[in-house]
């Protein structure tokens, strides 16, 4: 294998030790030496490729701590309506999708937020007149609602006497008619009517996200199931193929979902099985929604509403399935967004860990919340008594402003509280929720630093007292996830042993404007001491 000197540029290392170097190399997927070009070459002699940086900058590789891959390359193949602003335009680019497919084939899109169209829920009717001769599910931007037609409804057998299932709802009118938007586990009742994609469309589509993770400097990704049941073990085999043809060229940390939960025991699979290019996390379990969606669930009322959103598991269900979960070596991966639904995730951990004392070191990977979006400031100390790690996507805070200040009001103080957990000795993990958000760190890096959105809003930034450091920012990137893994030890930080994952920029973060670091490009991606990624001029 080759190896690699990098120099002429900064080396921004994330380790307390050496934070800084002048150079690195890399041989045999390890880094085998930091520091001055002069140490490192003396370290490993003159057979070496040398990559001159020109003065621009290396950081560690980054991890994107929630990603649902798959999700996001079937994705790209839909109808898209992520960051349309109007009605009207969703409806046109329904329209034209629709007018290419085949006749009577579904319609599949995602990425709607009716609260950028003012706050109206779309309906039925409307989606009926764009494309009528096809059944339609689209998925609203955060995986928790959806929207379809009336063809989609009788395809499911829905009528307006059709009971809900539990944890879910199916939206009416004030006559008691199907509105067309089914919320939480009521989107199941059409899903399962839908036909599959194959194994090679998931696959192909799972490689094309891969290649463009790379392209902005991700190394490593967390894989959880999501609402809408992708990326669960159809997405572990996949991987493990592309694994065995030569194709995986990122790191996986696959979760499973809650339903798995008895055959991975009856199997013994624990969290950490696996190598450091694929291995098992922990499992995903759904406490409530989300934000958008006025699910995710309140100690009190939303704003101007009457209601505390949903619930998606009973607390005695969640309190078995994370004792048993833990007792058999395997961490919790949970789903958390309001401040009532995060209290009962502590309560029901810290349960586990009174019941069992010898969970934490039998655990290779701790225990983690997803989102934990917004938290009542009693509970934000327990993230750090309990060793949970907060898994945040800082990209949320930004792009969920408008509905945050509408629906959560003055509780808005405890949310999206990266600042204050860090301080409460939280261990931090930052994602991104593709394809919710950006798959684009960057644009996380800058919300995380600026509270701001890509324009400059709001002034300030909002709950700026919640702002980060690039240094903190960075580290919820890559530090962070790397404890979430179990690797802390061979990942987040560029140091010797360290393995080989490393990213150089197009410029340095360190000397530019935090306004920003939203439009860093990444020039060169390394993974285990090999060039994944290489931009083109």
């Amino acid at each position: 294998m080759t190896t690699y000197i990098l120099y002429n540029g900064p080396i921004y290392t994330l380790n307390p030790a050496q934070p800084r170097a002048q150079a690195i190399a890399v041989r045999d997927g390890r880094i085998v030496a930091v520091g001055s070009e002069g140490k490192v070459y003396a370290a490993v002699g003159s057979n070496v490729e040398g990559v001159n940086l020109r003065g621009r900058a290396v950081i560690p590789g980054l991890t994107d701590a929630h990603v649902h891959i798959t999700w996001y390359g079937l994705a790209a193949q839909q109808v898209r309506l992520d960051g349309v602003q109007q009605y009207a335009e969703a409806l046109e680019r329904i329209a034209a999708y629709a007018a290419s497919a085949p006749p009577g084939a579904w319609v599949r899109g995602s990425g709607w937020n009716h609260i950028a169209w003012g706050g109206q829920w779309p309906t039925r009717d409307d989606l009926d007149r764009v494309c009528a001769d096809h059944p339609a599910f689209i998925v609203r931007k955060d995986g928790h609602s959806a929207w379809v037609n009336s063809r989609a409804l009788a395809f499911a057998g829905i009528n307006d006497d059709t009971s809900a299932p539990p944890g879910g709802q199916i939206q009416r009118d004030h006559t008691g008619r199907a509105t067309g938007i089914l919320l939480e586990s009521a989107q199941d009742l059409v899903r399962r009517a839908i036909p599959l994609p194959g194994p090679r469309q998931r696959q192909d589509a799972l490689q094309a996200a891969l290649t463009e993770a790379l392209s902005y400097g991700l190394t490593s990704l967390h894989i959880p199931p999501s609402p809408n049941n992708s990326d669960g073990g159809e997405t572990l085999s996949d991987l493990q193929i592309l694994r065995k043809r030569g194709d995986l060229t990122v790191r996986c940390l696959a979760h499973m979902a809650l339903p798995d939960l008895d055959a991975a025991m009856t199997l013994g699979i624990r969290s950490g099985l696996g190598d450091h290019w694929l291995r098992i996390g922990g499992v995903k379990i759904f406490a409530d929604g989300s934000l958008g969606s006025e699910t995710a669930e309140m100690l009190t009322y939303y704003e101007g509403r009457r209601h505390q959103g949903i619930a998606t598991i009973e607390t005695e269900e969640l309190h078995s399935a994370v004792q048993r979960a833990n007792e058999a070596g395997i961490s919790v991966v949970i789903h958390a967004i309001g401040d009532a639904a995060n209290r009962k995730v502590l309560d029901a951990i810290a349960q586990a860990q009174t019941m069992l004392t010898d969970v934490p070191s039998a655990l290779a990977l701790p225990n983690r919340i997803e989102h934990a979006q917004v938290l009542h400031p009693r509970d934000i100390s327990r993230f750090a008594e309990l060793n949970i790690v907060a898994s945040m996507q800082p990209i949320h805070a930004t792009s969920d402003i408008d509905m945050a200040e509408e629906l959560w009001g003055k509780r808005c103080t405890y949310a999206y509280a990266f600042r204050t957990l860090l301080n409460a000795g939280a261990t931090l993990a930052f994602g991104s929720d593709a394809p919710v958000e950006s798959l684009n760190p960057w644009r996380g890096i800058h919300a995380a630093t600026t509270r701001q959105r890509i324009d400059g809003t709001p002034p300030g930034g909002w709950y700026p007292e919640q702002r980060l450091s690039l240094v903190e920012a960075l580290s919820g990137f890559c530090i962070g996830p790397a404890i979430a893994s179990g690797e802390a030890n061979v990942k987040g930080i560029l140091a010797p042993g360290m393995l080989a994952d490393l990213v150089v920029l197009s410029v340095n973060p360190f000397a530019i404007d935090p306004s920003d670091l939203h439009a860093i490009h990444v020039d060169l991606t390394m993974v285990d001491g090999r060039i994944m990624y290489e931009r083109q001029p």
